[in-house]
């Protein structure tokens, strides 16, 4: 018996009052009797779920009992279906669980929530190439994250031979279709690359996910910290204000705007190198001008020579 259907169930309770076997079979497309078994579960649990005999009869949510889910406001309603529409479109069982739950919400709220579900779609493949499956490696631990049970690794760190570790794995990142692992390890949190995992054994074991412990907070934090280390030089740039948004759609967080000169905009530039600013800066020829640092300046002036010398001649 699974408990999504169960929450299904009890959602269509909330929104109806008074349901009867036959309508949540027919609502959820499951049997009559596997309804049934579902509204005895509910009440067997402890649920305020109780059956009214008679012609007019059927299961009624007694008390005015309530889930979370249940108490959306409208605007949360259409947020929460914007988020879940498009996963719809790549996901089947997403977009069964989509209809079950636009189903149950309040006759109100199904209009701007189904419009909401419907206004993204995802496609995966790029023009020409062939739709990338998430890696079975992901599934697996994509799965002990959700039944929380830990997993034994074989790990291989940067410039290090592979080594086995047992981790309490806590969430998965994708950056870029390279994807991460965040766990728990005996030396505190750690994050892996699954390109660097040379196997993953999902155990029977299971452990306590942190209360306060919050993926989206988790990852920024990771990430604050690499921008740090690759950080470690910063050119000042000065370009037409038109274009800032060009530069900072390919460098991201290692590009910010630093004020105002004339009508030019000054950038501040930030790589680990001044070779690596360089390359970023290089395409752009004489419609920037960099500030500093001069170890910047000197590798453009050599990028430049280079390029200078092997096509000078055509």
């Amino acid at each position: 018996m699974r408990a999504d259907r169960l929450v299904a169930v009890l959602l269509l309770m909330q929104a109806r009052g008074r349901v009867t076997a036959a309508e949540v079979a027919g609502e959820l497309e499951i049997s009559v009797a596997t309804a049934r078994r579902d509204l005895e579960a509910l009440s067997t649990a402890g649920i305020p779920v109780y059956p009214q005999p008679g012609r007019n009869g059927g299961w009624q949510l007694i008390g005015g009992a309530r889930t979370d889910l249940s108490g959306l406001t409208a605007t949360e309603a259409q947020a929460l279906f914007l988020l879940v529409g498009p996963a719809a479109s790549i996901a089947p069982d997403a977009k069964a669980a989509l209809r079950k739950l636009v189903r149950a919400l309040p006759d109100t709220f199904r209009e701007h929530a189904q419009a909401a579900a419907e206004a993204v779609v995802i496609d995966p493949a790029r023009w020409g190439e062939h739709v990338k499956e998430r890696p079975e490696l992901v599934r697996r631990l994509q799965d002990a994250v959700v039944r929380r049970v830990k997993v034994r690794l074989e790990y291989a760190g940067r410039g290090r031979d592979p080594a086995e570790r047992v981790v309490d794995p806590l969430g998965l990142v994708d950056k870029d279709d390279v994807w991460y692992l965040i766990a728990w390890t005996e030396k505190g949190q750690r994050t892996f690359r699954f390109d660097r995992v040379a196997s993953a054994e999902v155990t029977a074991e299971r452990f306590d996910r942190p209360a306060d412990f919050d993926l989206s907070a988790a990852w920024e934090q990771i990430v604050d910290r690499m921008e740090e280390r690759r950080s470690g030089l910063t050119a000042t740039v000065l370009m037409d204000e038109r274009f800032v948004w060009v530069m900072q759609d390919r460098l991201g967080r290692n590009c910010e705007v630093d004020g105002m000169e004339g009508d030019r905009a000054r950038l501040k530039i930030t790589a680990p190198t001044p070779l690596m600013i360089a390359q970023h800066l290089a395409g752009w020829g004489g419609s920037i001008e960099v500030v500093g640092p001069p170890s910047v300046q000197a590798e453009l002036a050599r990028l430049g020579q280079e390029l200078a010398d092997r096509y000078s001649g055509i």
